[in-house]
């Protein structure tokens, strides 16, 4: 395979975008996996460059729910995403689940609880603010914002029957037997 090719990203930003986007959708363990990765899709690059873009890009090593160790970028929100949009009171948490959302529920998420309109997350130690910032992210209808700890996420809502909605969803997104059967 070539170096490069004319549909590779081609400035820095382009190569930030691409292992964001690499890192929403893969587990990678090492930044070989991660530079094999990036030579897939036609950019070549150091291991020194790689190393410096991690930094940049603030990815971190979190260990996912069966014990392995994957890069994530804890901020990895969509550029110009709007969080105020206007959804219909037919919208449930179905119709705003992301790949990352779904991706991070199958890693991290260990138990989903609520108490009123207040849900209560647990991750492995690390997971939480990836999984923050993966609901968040999906702008869920009838969620107000998380709050994460190092293991623990505080999502409000605006009532228990979202709490308790969010709950189950998020449960079935960690349940590999379940996200299958959803699939269209």
């Amino acid at each position: 395979m070539s170096e490069t090719t004319p549909s590779a990203p081609q400035t820095k930003a382009a190569r930030h975008a691409l292992i964001v986007q690499i890192l929403g959708k893969e587990r990678i363990r090492s930044q070989a996996e991660l530079r094999a990765a990036l030579v897939e899709r036609g950019v070549s690059t150091t291991q020194a460059t790689l190393s410096r873009d991690l930094v940049e890009l603030r990815a971190t090593k979190v260990r996912s729910a069966g014990g392995t160790q994957v890069y994530a970028i804890p901020e990895a929100g969509a550029p110009g995403q709007v969080h105020g949009a206007v959804l219909s009171s037919g919208d449930d948490a179905a119709a705003h689940t992301s790949a990352r959302l779904a991706r991070w529920c199958a890693d991290l998420l260990v138990t989903a609880e609520w108490a009123g309109p207040q849900l209560v997350l647990r991750t492995p130690a690390g997971g939480a603010q990836l999984l923050a910032s993966a609901v968040d992210d999906a702008m869920v209808p009838g969620v107000l914002g998380c709050i994460a700890g190092d293991d623990t996420v505080l999502v409000i809502t605006r009532s228990q029957q979202t709490a308790a909605d969010l709950a189950a969803r998020l449960l079935s997104l960690a349940d590999p037997a379940q996200r299958h059967a959803e699939r269209p």
